[in-house]
């Protein structure tokens, strides 16, 4: 693949037919997601906590969907680069920015919500004394603000901006060319897989605790008689475990997709730092792994929110706690 990064027009290895399959696929998925949650808002008196979190990671993807993707088509368009476009100046590092911002935040919106479940089911004094619908929505200026700083950095000299083939990509420079661009993307690096290790922690132990809930529910429920008022203790115990099931399944469904889009962009920006290899291509492919995140992430949600889906994931973890 020919360098890009100075180029004024498009490389013709550009697919502008994906990418707004790709777009309208997002966009798509991102509506008929929030269509969804507000349904469930209607339905339910007291919407969750995780729910709520779940909404802020969904508008999150739209927001920076619908911010990046014109550029993009315009890009197309006009068969002109980004720094080629007329009035481009900062709109490569206005790119970069939107990008490595939306990322990050989506990201630290999955941190929460994975904190919030095994809140909510490691520590559920804690978790009903502490967390809030009112104080939860603090959230969303503190993920907003902390992304905001950090992917501000590059602008006050810690880093640089690449433009990537095929011209249409702007992103912050992951090779080794300066001591500045190293320091960034391996802060960026960084961050993401710490946030990716407390994820997974905080998922394994949330699904640790439910499975014992549910082996201990199952063994009170075959020893204790069977009167009214136990039983209906028991099923009203039984379908909070369930929604804490539910949420859990959903949230571990979502961080595999990040797990697999993020992974790629976080070796890359490594490999720049301390072995670099000069390769546009594996970097480029490594972007879109990232920005495809952002897309599947809603049509997980609807798609598990179908019933059917649900009822075979649900068959499968009840037979794994029974075992």
């Amino acid at each position: 693949m020919a360098p890009c990064e100075n180029a004024t027009t498009v490389h013709t290895g550009g697919k502008v037919v994906s990418s707004t399959l790709l777009f309208t696929a997002g966009l798509i998925g991102n509506i008929i997601a929030l269509a969804i949650l507000y349904k469930h808002k209607k339905e339910t008196r007291h919407v969750s906590v995780f729910y709520i979190l779940v909404t802020g990671l969904v508008v999150t993807d739209l927001l920076g969907k619908c911010l990046v993707s014109p550029m993009v088509f315009v890009s197309y368009a006009t068969n002109l680069t980004l720094k080629a476009l007329p009035q481009h100046d900062g709109l490569c590092d206005y790119f970069s920015f939107s990008m490595s911002f939306f990322g990050l935040a989506s990201m630290f919106f999955l941190f929460t919500m994975a904190l919030e479940c095994w809140l909510s089911i490691s520590h559920p004094f804690f978790y009903e004394e502490h967390f809030t619908r009112r104080r939860v929505i603090v959230v969303f200026p503190a993920v907003y603000l902390c992304s905001l700083l950090i992917c501000c950095l590059p602008f006050m000299g810690l880093g640089t901006t690449k433009q990537y083939c095929p011209g249409t990509w702007c992103f912050f420079n992951m090779a080794r060319d300066g001591k500045n661009s190293v320091s960034f993307s391996v802060l960026y690096a960084t961050l993401m897989a710490i946030l990716i290790g407390a994820v997974l922690v905080c998922n394994t132990s949330a699904a640790v605790n439910l499975i014992k809930m549910f082996k201990q529910q199952r063994q009170r429920s075959n020893s204790s008689l069977r009167g009214s008022r136990g039983s209906r203790a028991s099923r009203v115990r039984r379908f909070a475990h369930y929604q804490e099931l539910d949420n859990l399944i959903l949230l571990v469904l979502m961080n595999v997709i990040f797990l697999i889009c993020s992974l790629p962009l976080t070796i890359r920006a490594y490999i720049g730092a301390f072995a670099p290899d000069n390769s546009d291509e594996d970097d480029l492919t490594a972007l879109k792994f990232a920005s495809v995140n952002s897309i599947v992430d809603p049509w997980v949600f609807i798609i598990f929110r179908t019933s059917f889906f649900r009822r075979i994931v649900f068959a499968c973890c009840k037979d794994s706690a029974q075992s």
